[in-house]
């Protein structure tokens, strides 16, 4: 192992879903820990102040489209990273996208747009990426889920199909590729604001609602994925592979009270 094992100078990543959001919070890490990117959205112009962004820290930068509801789009991706960039050394699954209905009101159509694209789209992009990977005997893939991998949330019914079903296909994959030198991880963010669910952050009586079932008292900052993608990017998660790492604040250790809170 090299003397500084979160160094990723000399790697290349491709981060998924980087023209907002946690996208390009994963993306803004591993270039400050030395790696070149590759960056996709559906639209290429959405990447480009993104891009400019992150080749003003010294970077290279490659922007890519994709539609990961495309398995065409997918293995265009994959070709055109392999040649502006040669070896893939990291992968961020993070393309994803949320359907908020009651149960009895979801559709034919919310359930496929959103189990195609978080848990079908993941699965493709990952076998795309990854063969690569396999065949040169080293990678790391970091799946993107979220703690509705291993919780239950009313209104979110596809949502927390796709994000469990992202848990499961991780341990899947790293059974399957670890023999070949490539660790397969899923990212678990918990509550984070982005364009998804912004509008419930602007209603303080949910926000009072979350935060008092967060053991750490607040809801994620962008900046507190950064040290956990680094980590599973690097060689210092090289023996870490199967695994869920919840980025949460403790939501998942239980949202129920066992005591009464003690009085002023």
């Amino acid at each position: 192992m090299q003397d500084n094992p979160f160094d990723l100078t000399g790697r290349t990543a491709v981060v998924t879903g980087a023209s907002r959001g946690l996208g390009q919070e994963f993306g803004r890490a591993l270039a400050a820990a030395g790696a070149d990117l590759v960056i996709t959205s559906r639209k290429r112009d959405d990447l480009a102040a993104f891009q400019a962004e992150i080749e003003s820290l010294g970077r290279k930068v490659t922007a890519l489209e994709l539609d990961v509801r495309d398995h065409g789009s997918i293995q265009r991706m994959a070709d055109a990273a392999a040649n502006a960039c040669g070896a893939i050394d990291i992968l961020v699954n993070n393309a994803g996208c949320n359907v908020r209905k009651p149960a009895l009101d979801v559709s034919w159509d919310d359930w496929n747009l959103v189990l195609d694209t978080n848990l079908r789209g993941t699965f493709f992009v990952a076998q795309a990426i990854g063969r690569g990977m396999v065949e040169r005997g080293y990678g790391r893939v970091i799946n993107i889920g979220s703690v509705t991998s291993v919780a239950g949330y009313a209104g979110l019914g596809p949502y927390c199909a796709s994000r469990g079903g992202v848990k499961q296909l991780t341990m899947s994959l790293a059974d399957d590729w670890g023999p070949h030198g490539v660790t397969v991880n899923c990212l678990a963010p918990g509550w984070f604001r982005t364009e998804q669910n912004k509008v419930l952050y602007e209603n303080q009586e949910w926000l009072d609602y979350l935060v008092d079932r967060i053991p750490l008292r607040r809801p994620g900052q962008p900046g507190d994925l950064r040290g956990a993608v680094v980590f599973l990017a690097s060689d210092a998660s090289q023996y870490v592979t199967g695994q869920t790492l919840l980025v949460d604040g403790g939501i998942s250790t239980g949202a129920t009270r066992a005591t009464v809170p003690a009085k002023d």
